[in-house]
């Protein structure tokens, strides 16, 4: 049996529906059941609904301290549900909280993980292929123990509902769990202001670097993104200079985003940029530069000075719509 780890805020999040695309390939390869575990609140709707992506049996885990993120608690919890139920393979989306659960659980039980895997093939000897050096790398390696433990990278697959849809059965699981699981937890939420959408689900991005001037100059990439129907990103040289926060930081170090176009204005492509927004569908790079990295990686290019550029772009654009 394969075991999903299925994260959710509102509904799954969409690196957990590629992680349940991956395990439902891998499940069928090797002949098995895929199953999912859901923890907190409510965790019950979530996974009555994941019969669409080949979940056949969902467990829900049950506990007063779990509504918020707790990750040894979660961790624990895994735990105790592999003793339980005994998959022979674990896996999450590559994502922070499914990076952190899952190597809690590693470390709990000694037993192998292998992050940002991009393909898996059953068997003697298991083998896996997973990004190294921020993608920049794959490596082919071996997984042997008793149940493998894997992650999946970001956008190594693209979430598709099965052509199949059965019936999921809802098991509810509770787990014993002392004080020191919740040493680490969440303990309060502060919303961000502006209604901004997700980097990560966005079908449209407009990033900003350097070459944007200042923080007031992402007054045009806003109203760009808002007249396209997507949200703003910048680069690291960005955040550093405390023009944008870190949660619009696109890269290694920030989010990874693969929307269907990107927009890269001023920025030159270093490469834990490149790392952060490889995964998008079509680029266009707006720059002054035309020996900048990041013009190896575009689809479209526009010479220019983004300053310049934008404005005019977004002035095209209203008088198409007839705004």
């Amino acid at each position: 049996m394969i075991l999903a780890f299925v994260e959710h805020d509102g509904g799954p999040s969409g690196l957990s529906l590629q992680a349940l695309t991956f395990g439902r390939s891998l499940a069928i390869d090797m002949g098995e059941e895929l199953e999912a575990v859901v923890i907190g609140e409510k965790a019950l709707p979530i996974a009555e609904g994941l019969a669409a992506y080949g979940v056949s049996r969902a467990h829900v885990v049950e506990h007063d301290g779990l509504d918020e993120y707790a990750p040894e608690a979660w961790a624990e919890s895994v735990v105790q549900l592999l003793s339980a139920v005994r998959p022979q393979v674990v896996i999450a989306a590559g994502s922070e909280r499914g990076h952190e659960v899952m190597a809690h659980v590693a470390a709990r039980t000694e037993l192998p993980l292998a992050a940002n895997c991009t393909a898996a093939e059953p068997g003697e000897p298991f083998r896996v292929t997973r990004q190294r050096w921020g993608g920049s790398l794959l490596e082919e390696a071996h997984v042997v123990g008793s149940v493998k433990l894997l992650t999946i990278a970001p956008h190594a697959v693209q979430a598709e509902p099965s052509a199949e849809v059965g019936h999921v059965s809802v098991t509810p699981f509770i787990p014993t769990l002392a004080d020191k699981d919740f040493r680490v937890r969440v303990m309060d939420r502060m919303e961000k202001t502006g209604g901004k959408g997700s980097l990560t689900e966005a079908r449209v991005v407009v990033g900003g670097g350097r070459g944007v001037g200042s923080a007031e100059g992402f007054s045009a990439l806003e109203e760009l993104a808002r007249l396209l129907g997507g949200v703003v990103g910048c680069s690291r040289a960005v955040t550093s200079a405390g023009w944008r926060p870190h949660s619009d930081q696109i890269g290694q170090t920030g989010v990874r985003i693969a929307p269907d176009l990107y927009i890269a204005c001023g920025i030159s492509g270093a490469t834990q940029h490149i790392v952060g927004c490889k995964g998008a569908k079509h680029i266009l790079v707006i720059n002054t530069d035309t020996e900048a990295p990041i013009l190896a990686r575009a689809d479209y290019a526009v010479i220019g000075d983004a300053r310049q550029v934008i404005p005019a772009l977004v002035a095209e654009i209203r008088k198409a719509i007839k705004l």
